[in-house]
């Protein structure tokens, strides 16, 4: 392709299996920072704060520090891919469970990132409710009439969400650049406010009551679920991205640097609010209710309705570009749209649930168990069984190299399976939920398997066509 040819690209949006070339690579080391602190400083990272504050402040603080690392070296090691072959996550999937095996994760991940943009929008339309509150005496949400309020929140959150994706990642990434400042604005803000109220020493002292105490295991599972869930938007950017390091570093810095900072505004101002009231409840640890009982006006309400667009600008991005994985009858932009009328839908499922929290956590499983391997899978085949080959052009060939068995790799599809029922069986161990949690062992696990399956499957093809020469002889 000429370099004329190549600038025509440019100005559009990539389907999932296009390869973004050179010059249409657009996203700078800085822009890809500002993405991932957009995306990570947000109402979801403080929710799961307050949530594994429930092991106590120190127990809360490493749960952070161990797991979030470690779910973003896979984030990187599967940003670099995209950046080398120049495509979504999703589509990278086709070389390891074939081309329409590819469907399946590309359904999870479409459900996944609606599913974070309904969480996300939910808490912002709290913010909302509040802000009618105090403006116009209308109820807030938990009060009588509440609910009227919440779906004007989420209708309005949801304009807010079209209006960021409206071209796509060059809309994305000029919401990032400006909705990053007021981000780390709350961050300081909120970090100051608690500290005035309730002295870190007492936070670090405090305990949570022994029926409200969550083991260090499930807290592991939640938080490393939660990071691992931005891990299938990232080849959705690195694709855009100018260098290597633009790929692998930058999200690094960007997604640690806002995911420590904000879960921990969110430990310290749940277990602070807990010290104020004498009452722990991890139901509203959510800081539209920390903020609104903190008494810190509609300022801080204004920036985490601001945060929520930021995280869901990304959110949205994932879900439509692996919506044209499945199908690219619907252009990117048409589907990026279409997910976020969806997601508007969905959000108003929580308000006829009993506890948001239950389905939190909930959601939070259903991550890891069947994304963990995925990512395993994904990253054994590309790095050790295909040694970094893959071959842009074939990812969108019906009966090429990633077509396998009618467009389905049964060996990945099977190990996956595995994969999940393992979680399942060790997810609620005792020892595995009072210890490291089930989804990095399940994630090591699915791999060594997939890399042994794949290697006896190569050997078996290479005795077979062996024995065929000799009996040709």
């Amino acid at each position: 392709m000429d370099k004329n040819n190549e600038q025509n690209f440019a100005p559009r949006e990539f389907g999932a299996v296009e390869s973004v070339p050179a010059s249409a690579r657009t996203l700078s080391f800085w822009d890809m920072v500002a993405t991932w602190i957009g995306a990570n400083a947000n109402n979801g990272s403080w929710y799961v704060g307050g949530v594994v504050a429930g092991t106590a402040f120190a127990g809360s603080i490493c749960v952070t520090m161990i797991a979030n690392p470690i779910a973003y070296i896979i984030m990187a090691l599967i940003g670099f891919m995209g950046f080398k072959v120049g495509t979504s996550t999703m589509a990278l999937t086709r070389a390891s469970f074939g081309v329409r095996g590819s469907y399946l994760p590309s359904l999870l991940n479409t459900t996944q990132f609606i599913g974070w943009t309904a969480v996300n929008t939910f808490i912002a339309a709290i913010s909302v409710s509040f802000i009618c509150k105090e403006w116009l005496g209308m109820p807030a949400f938990g009060e009588p009439g509440g609910n009227t309020t919440m779906l004007i929140g989420i209708a309005f959150m949801s304009i807010l969400h079209l209006l960021s994706i409206a071209t796509g990642h060059r809309s994305v990434k000029m919401v990032e650049r400006i909705g990053v400042f007021l981000v780390l604005f709350l961050g300081v803000w909120e970090t100051i406010v608690v500290l005035q109220n309730v002295s870190l020493e007492a936070i670090m002292n405090w305990q949570p009551p022994a029926d409200k105490r969550m083991p260090f295991g499930s807290a592991m599972d939640v938080m490393a679920a939660f990071s691992l869930g931005w891990v299938p938007a990232i080849a959705e950017f690195t694709r855009y991205g100018k260098t290597k390091a633009t790929a692998t570093i930058a999200p690094m810095i960007g997604a640690n640097l806002a995911l420590f900072w904000f879960a921990f505004v969110g430990i310290i101002a749940t277990i602070g609010m807990a010290i104020t009231t004498g009452v722990y409840d991890p139901n509203y640890s959510d800081p539209s209710t920390i903020v609104s009982k903190l008494g810190l006006g509609s300022v801080a309400l204004l920036v985490i309705i601001i945060t929520s667009t930021t995280a869901n600008a990304v959110n949205l991005m994932a879900a439509g570009i692996s919506l044209t994985n499945i199908t690219n009858k619907i252009s990117p932009i048409i589907s990026l749209w279409l997910v976020t009328v969806v997601a508007a839908a969905l959000t108003v499922v929580p308000l006829y649930l009993s506890s948001f929290l239950h389905s939190f956590i909930l959601f939070l499983d259903y991550i890891g168990m069947v994304f963990g391997p995925i990512f395993a899978i994904l990253i054994v085949d590309y790095y050790f069984i295909r040694k970094g080959n893959y071959d842009p052009a074939a990812l969108a060939e019906c009966r090429g190299k990633y077509w396998y068995s009618n467009g389905l790799n049964k060996l990945a599809l099977t190990v996956w399976v595995i994969g999940v029922i393992t979680f399942l069986l060790l997810h609620k161990q005792p020892l595995f939920a009072n210890s490291i949690g089930a989804t990095y062992p399940v994630i090591v696990l699915t791999g060594i398997i997939y890399y042994v399956a794949s290697k006896l499957q190569a050997a078996a093809h290479v005795g077979r066509a062996a024995k065929e020469d000799a009996n040709a002889n």
